[in-house]
């Protein structure tokens, strides 16, 4: 079986989990058995027998991969759709509706949102995914497949040690992730925190604005630590933090959260559907109207975070493995069994 991994947004442009994730699902999946490779739009010669495309494809893309022979897995972080209230997600629902009937077909095709209904399968990280694939865009449920993050085994491997006074967030510099306002609440509080991540450019004006304010802060702030690569040196943070923060905006299910939950590290997370679907009552959450609220939040987690219970193990990668590759085979001996069908007529 050869699987074939796709993606819309090339690493070189943009770096954070999905990259961590996709490249970190190739690795167990080959020592299933699996083969994969990155699709290479370019070569004409490439086979394979399964797409597993990280986003969401259009319709045509989907055609073409039947046409050659090949089935199509789509796997959609809706972070920014899973973080929307449920009146929102009402009128995103009656709006879909009624472009659907209104709309021409070009202009709809590119909105991809038959690709829901045209995919063999498709792969929703939560719960709530699982709902708002076919809330909003009618995906079939006996389609949809519940796959989480998968955590690597470094992260379970990290003796238990005396635990720090620094809070930590692993994030991206980005507004999304909240980390300036995350920082401005830390100070207020007066909670140390340690963010590690990087801008995607350095000079960004987010990114500069975060930076002033470590600067300004030493004391409270600390910016840097291990590479994201590093994964002991990262694990060795998590197991000695006092508490893991993460209170962005919008999120499909962090894995550096479920990193942090390996390492029975307590969690604080912004108080949106995603968080309460993965860890229920096993996390702090926070709402993010505010500075202020945020800076409350902080402090009454950091005076609370030696007492609480660390929140249950997350699945390990070769578990996650294990669930796709029996998805690919069931999706590719269905094929076999609907040929061979047809053959005996």
């Amino acid at each position: 079986m050869k699987v074939l991994f796709d993606h819309h947004l090339p690493f070189l442009l943009a770096h954070g989990g999905v990259q961590i994730q996709i490249e970190r699902t190739r690795a167990p999946l080959e020592k299933l058995g699996v083969e994969v490779e990155y699709l290479r739009w370019w070569d004409s010669a490439q086979r394979g027998d399964l797409i597993h495309f990280w986003g969401r494809p259009t319709a045509d893309y989907i055609r073409l991969a039947r046409a050659r022979g090949l089935k199509v897995v789509m796997g959609e972080l809706l972070t920014a759709t899973g973080s929307r209230s449920h009146r929102q997600l009402a009128f995103q629902r009656m709006l879909i509706r009624f472009c659907r009937r209104a709309l021409p077909v070009a202009f709809r095709s590119k909105l991809a949102w038959d690709a829901y209904q045209l995919a063999d399968a498709c792969v929703a990280m939560t719960t709530w995914e699982q709902h708002l694939m076919h809330y909003l865009f009618d995906a079939p449920m006996a389609k949809i497949h519940i796959v989480p993050n998968g955590v690597e085994e470094v992260f379970f491997q990290v003796p238990a040690m005396p635990r720090g006074e620094w809070l930590v967030c692993t994030a991206t510099i980005t507004p999304r992730k909240r980390v300036v306002e995350l920082a401005e609440a830390a100070v207020s509080a007066r909670t140390p925190l340690w963010i590690i991540g990087k801008a995607y450019a350095e000079a960004d004006p987010y990114a500069q604005r975060f930076q002033a304010l470590v600067r300004q802060h030493p004391q409270l702030l600390r910016a840097g630590g291990p590479p994201i690569e590093d994964r002991e040196g990262l694990a060795k943070i998590y197991r000695a933090a006092r508490g893991f923060v993460l209170l962005s905006a919008m999120e499909s299910r962090s894995l550096a959260a479920e990193e942090a939950a390996a390492c029975e590290c307590p969690l604080l997370l912004s108080d949106l559907p995603w968080a309460r679907s993965v860890f229920g009552t096993d996390a702090k959450y926070c709402g993010i109207d505010s500075v202020q609220r945020t800076a409350a939040c902080l402090r009454e987690f950091y005076d609370a975070a030696p007492q609480l219970k660390p929140p249950p193990r997350p699945l390990r990668e070769p578990d996650i493995a294990l669930r796709l590759k029996n998805l690919y085979e069931r999706l590719l001996a269905g094929d076999r069994a609907g040929v061979q069908s047809e053959s005996r007529r």
